[in-house]
């Protein structure tokens, strides 16, 4: 649903990488791990799995709850569980955080937007030196071109004023208004006056030596051919300027006139292609007038001088007053900047639309749930804001490759918060604060081993890249992503669900307390026991 293609492109493949992931997970990885249980049956060794060893169980210790309980569990349990959700540390934890996504929110209209070329070559490429030198001593800025629709009559008066620039011309002209943008070029990006062919042409056709014809062809004669049968155009002038029954009929001879001594006003150098001639050449379609940018060296630039372009054009269209007649602006580089134009329209879209699936699917997950499934969106929500402090605080500009990475930012976040608000959903202690220390117990060391620690191994490889858009679009913002996913899901969300979180399930706990008191002491599998109390069931 994006207008952005690499974000629709990117959207696609992991689409189709997620669901080539669920059919392995519940087939090939089911099957290997039923296959890896039956080896453990069975006593042979996980790697040499010919060898068995010996089946005899006299020696086999019990497995007890503490042998279960690894050193990630315990740390969770006995000391970071009580100690983050202590009666002081928790407000503190609020504090700090509601303080750094205020910060976050006011750093994000900062971001910087756009690609700096340079960035797409490796650290040592020979280019940046060309870049380095473009930007020091390039002194003249890419042309920009303003194209006026096929529809527009040149021939009569009225509508040559609206476009000229000479004697006659209305201040409101196209040509005025190009030339006014020219004496603010700090703003309007316009470094000089356009060229204009339509005053050239009332010149040259003013000049008695430049138009000639064969008499016996009625071609076009250069002014710099010496023929006898060459005789002076016969054009008819309304006030110096051509009649519109001869406008274009001579408008190609100037066209095809290359400027020289006897004439510096032929038009062919010039405007060889800055007009249309349709049907047969009886008639003007689209045409051009050419002024140059002022120099422009980062991609700020570029896209102020697009945008300011595109407003002038749009006032020269209102000021022409021709239904169906447009006015717009072309660059070379404008059809890599104009994506930027509408970035942040995307960015908010596309991740709007990613909260608001993951709210659907986490409250359909979570049992219709939408008091869990809003404070997983919250935290997503913020870690959100901090990558995007992230990116002004470490240089990372907003652009195709950075709002794929804020999509992606969205689905990994997911797997820190999901987990533990499911975790403190179904707990049924009696508080919330008890259930927080229960979620964050029994969920806390999974996420912390099985998505933090994990990802960091092939993170931190891209930091040795040379290619510096590995290193800025991925290496820092990859490493933004697991540190605020998993500060913001081990720190913030179980003290925020202590506060906020939805209250126990009745029925749940209801069914928990009928179990719990029907169970007997025999009921417990003896190999979660501990040894004492294992040898006094013995007894």
């Amino acid at each position: 649903m994006s207008s952005m293609p690499a974000v629709r492109a990117f959207s696609l493949y992991a689409a189709l990488a997620v669901l080539v992931n669920f059919l392995l997970q519940i087939t090939c990885f089911i099957s290997l791990m039923t296959l890896d249980s039956k080896r453990q049956e069975r006593y042979r060794v996980d790697i040499l799995c010919c060898v068995r060893l010996n089946q005899k169980t006299e020696h086999v210790k019990p497995v007890t709850t503490e042998d279960q309980e690894g050193f990630l569990y315990k740390m969770v349990k006995h000391c970071y569980a009580p100690a983050l959700l202590s009666k002081y540390i928790r407000p503190a934890v609020i504090i700090v955080f509601v303080g750094w996504i205020f910060a976050c929110v006011a750093m994000v209209n900062k971001i910087e937007i756009g690609l700096d070329q340079s960035l797409s070559m490796p650290e040592d490429s020979f280019v940046l030196d060309y870049f380095k030198s473009m930007n020091e001593y390039l002194s003249v800025g890419p042309p920009v071109y303003f194209v006026v629709k096929d529809g527009f009559d040149y021939t009569t008066r009225e509508q040559q004023n609206k476009v000229c620039g000479g004697n006659g011309c209305s201040e409101e002209s196209l040509l005025g208004q190009l030339y006014k943008a020219s004496t603010q070029p700090a703003s309007s990006y316009v470094a000089h006056p356009a060229s204009s062919w339509l005053d050239d042409y009332f010149d040259w056709s003013a000049t008695s030596p430049c138009c000639r014809v064969y008499k016996n062809t009625d071609e076009f004669c250069n002014v710099s051919v010496v023929n006898d049968t060459c005789v002076a155009c016969d054009i008819h002038q309304e006030q110096g300027r051509p009649a519109p029954e001869d406008f274009v009929h001579y408008l190609r001879f100037f066209l095809e006139d290359n400027p020289n001594i006897l004439c510096a006003k032929g038009g062919h150098a010039a405007y060889g292609n800055a007009v249309e001639l349709l049907h047969n050449q009886t008639s003007i379609g689209a045409t051009y007038f050419m002024s140059y940018h002022t120099v422009l060296k980062t991609s700020a630039d570029y896209i102020n001088a697009l945008e300011s372009a595109q407003q002038i054009s749009q006032n020269i269209t209102r000021s022409l007053g021709v239904p169906g007649v447009e006015v717009f602006p072309y660059s070379i580089f404008y059809v890599f900047y104009e994506q930027y134009l509408t970035i942040i329209p995307a960015t908010v879209q596309s991740l709007g639309l990613c909260l608001a699936a993951i709210f659907v699917v986490a409250s359909v997950l979570l049992g219709f749930d939408f008091h869990s499934a809003g404070i997983i969106i919250v935290t997503i929500a913020m870690i959100l804001l901090s990558m995007m402090g992230l990116m002004y605080l470490w240089s990372i500009p907003l652009n195709a490759i950075s709002l794929v990475n804020l999509v992606m930012t969205v689905g990994i976040a997911v797997e820190f918060c999901s987990h533990i608000t499911r975790a403190f959903a179904t707990s049924v202690k009696l508080t919330r604060v008890e259930r927080a220390k229960d979620a964050l117990t029994e969920m806390g060391s999974s996420v912390l081993s099985g998505i933090t620690l994990t990802k960091f191994g092939g993170i931190v490889v891209l930091a040795f890249s040379k290619s510096q858009i590995f290193q800025v679009f991925y290496f820092r913002m990859y490493v933004g992503i697991v540190l605020f996913g998993a500060v913001h899901g081990l720190a913030f969300l179980p003290v925020f669900l202590s506060y906020v979180g939805p209250t126990v399930n009745k029925k749940r706990l209801q069914t928990w307390n009928e179990i719990d008191a029907n169970r007997g002491p025999c009921e417990t599998d003896p190999l979660l026991q501990s040894s004492d109390s294992k040898q006094s069931v013995e007894t």
